[in-house]
């Protein structure tokens, strides 16, 4: 390693607040029980605001009635969005029952959200109900705990493999991977689940006594499949089958798509290719690089905290040379690997090793909510879970499957689904369109997200309709912040609020989900987005060639040009 790489592998400095916070929490405790029996706020105050984050759970209020609520001298009406750790987004029917009951009876909105890290989240929970929420989970083998903050998020994974044995393989690895990982500490067993404390010392062995310095992705991708959107990822690993068999993965180090608006110090970047390893070193270079992102990331600015940046700054020759040492291992040559769609097979799809069927159906948002018009999506699913007999996965993309259903079952499966309007005619647009949560719940959102997708893309279609291309599509996200829940920044064509009825607009990603876009118009309000989205689909229409990709065509005839370094060229205004 050379003198000044290794000046570099420790950033010197003020260390920000959120280290402070983690240091004095007692591991985690803080005075979170002292706030749940303050019956004065319905909220968690000062530092316990973010402790309860590594719980698993968001302070939000209703920013739809904020100012109300202000004119008449009341604090804002706090609740608690709480996200599940589900591992791969496998879930039993038994388990979504109790979930769906909670959801109908203790939450403000009644809603169950499908997120794209695979798992679910219940928006609206009073402070009075927070602590039965954790124990109804506890109850079914089920917890929220380190799905937020400063440590290894939920593990996603291709989620409808055509092999179920494969699928069987890489989703016990997975939970495998998240439990090695998870927090020691027994605060979150003493708080939720009233453990008795213990005389022993806390220790966290593997994510140090001060946690990450930022939060920490990992993926799996089984190829051709790259549903999990792997460059979003810090870690990530590419699943390599010979002879049916797994060998082994291609490690990729470095994804994330979090940017702060203007500040050219933050950047969106896809993952570097490290190499190839042997599938029985798996925990050991996964180990190896979240513990390098523990000691060398960066705990003085938390905007250039995450491991893309440690990799960046180190650069990615010393970084790999460090998972080789720590882990024991010598890289391969990365095998090859080819991603041909990262969007969900909606509908019936069967095992090829089983002869059991795999039903995704495409929910919007991934909202699973009853509504006032008759619609009655969560009850459908509800209905399903009460005769399934295999199990539920959530997906990457927020939609469900219904996996490993018997011949004999499909009927029965299927009747309930059209019953309910979980089946229906979708098109490509759509399908491949997503959003963030946003507002009304999300406190770092700008600008609408989920409220506005379903109407963006009925223009979309319009557009493209009017152009002749009804059975193309374009993958097309919003996100409400530029904090990248959305994965706009691995669209062909992605919005960015940045104000209500604001947006970034960004366009030069590509289908699989293997290059960043670039912004294309600054600050737009709806029409001029619109009217932009009209043009460029347009000359794609007029101008492509043969069965050309848009986010290609806008590469190929130079609107923008390509991200390729986003350190250097992320920010470039390099457009037409």
């Amino acid at each position: 390693m050379n003198k000044i790489s290794s000046e570099l592998l420790i950033v010197k400095g003020e260390l920000s607040d959120e280290e402070r916070l983690k240091k004095q929490s007692n591991y985690l405790r803080g005075t979170i029980i002292d706030d749940l029996n303050n019956d004065l706020t319905g909220g968690f105050t000062g530092d316990n605001f973010s402790l309860i984050r590594f719980h698993g759970m968001y302070q939000q209020d209703d920013r739809d009635i904020r100012l109300e609520r202000a004119d008449q001298k009341l604090e804002p009406r706090y609740s608690m969005m709480l996200r599940c750790r589900l591992p791969a987004g496998l879930i039993t029917p038994k388990q979504w029952l109790a979930i769906n009951k909670f959801a109908t009876d203790k939450t403000i909105y009644g809603s169950i959200r499908l997120t794209n890290r695979q798992t679910f989240q219940f928006h609206g929970i009073l402070k009075k109900n927070v602590k039965l929420s954790h124990q109804m989970l506890h109850s079914i083998g089920l917890d929220s705990l380190a799905t937020a903050n400063d440590v290894n998020r939920n593990i996603i994974c291709t989620s409808n493999p055509i092999s179920a044995q494969l699928y069987e393989e890489i989703y016990k690895l997975t939970k495998k991977i998240s439990e090695y990982f998870l927090p020691q500490t027994r605060a979150y067993a003493e708080i939720w689940w009233d453990e008795k404390k213990t005389k022993c010392i806390d220790k966290e062995p593997i994510l140090g006594n001060t946690y990450l310095p930022r939060k920490f992705k990992i993926s799996i991708a089984i190829p051709p499949y790259n549903d999990v959107d792997l460059h979003a990822n810090d870690l990530n690993f590419i699943a390599i089958i010979e002879n049916n068999n797994l060998i082994g993965f291609n490690l990729l180090v470095g994804g994330g798509l979090s940017i702060e608006h203007g500040n050219k110090m933050t950047y969106a970047r896809t993952a570097s290719e490290f190499g190839f390893f042997p599938l029985n070193k798996l925990l050991d270079v996964a180990s190896a690089v979240l513990t390098i992102q523990r000691d060398w990331g960066n705990r003085t600015n938390r905007k250039n905290a995450k491991t893309k940046y440690t990799l960046e700054r180190v650069g990615i020759e010393v970084f790999k040379l460090e998972v080789e040492k720590r882990s024991g291992i010598k890289f391969k040559a990365i095998y090859p690997y080819e991603f041909t769609t990262r969007s969900d097979r909606i509908g019936w799809i069967k095992n090829i090793d089983n002869n059991k069927w795999n039903l995704t159906l495409f929910i919007e948002n991934g909202r699973l909510l009853d509504d006032l018009n008759g619609c009655l999506l969560k009850s459908g699913i509800a209905e399903i879970a009460s005769v399934h007999e295999g199990e539920f996965r959530i997906t990457a993309n927020q939609n469900l499957i219904i996996a490993n259903v018997p011949e004999y079952h499909k009927i029965k499966i299927e009747n309930i689904a059209y019953k309910y309007g979980l089946i229906k005619t979708i098109t490509s647009q759509r399908e491949n369109s997503m959003a963030c949560v946003s507002f009304p719940t999300c406190p770092l959102a700008m600008a609408e997200a989920e409220r506005l997708l379903s109407f963006f893309v009925t223009k979309i279609e319009k557009i493209m309709h009017k152009h002749g291309l009804d059975k193309e599509y374009i993958v097309f996200r919003i996100t409400g912040c530029p904090n990248g829940c959305g994965r706009a920044m691995l669209a062909e064509l992605g919005l960015v609020g940045k104000a209500l009825g604001y947006y970034n607009l960004y366009i030069g990603g590509n289908r699989i989900g293997t290059r960043i876009p670039r912004m294309y118009r600054e600050n737009i309000q709806e029409n001029e987005i619109l009217s932009n989205i009209d043009q460029l689909i347009a000359d794609w229409a007029q101008k492509r060639n043969s069965a050309e990709d848009f986010g290609d065509f806008v590469i190929r005839t130079g609107i923008v040009k390509a991200v390729v370094n986003p350190v250097y060229d992320f920010w470039n205004e390099e457009v037409i």
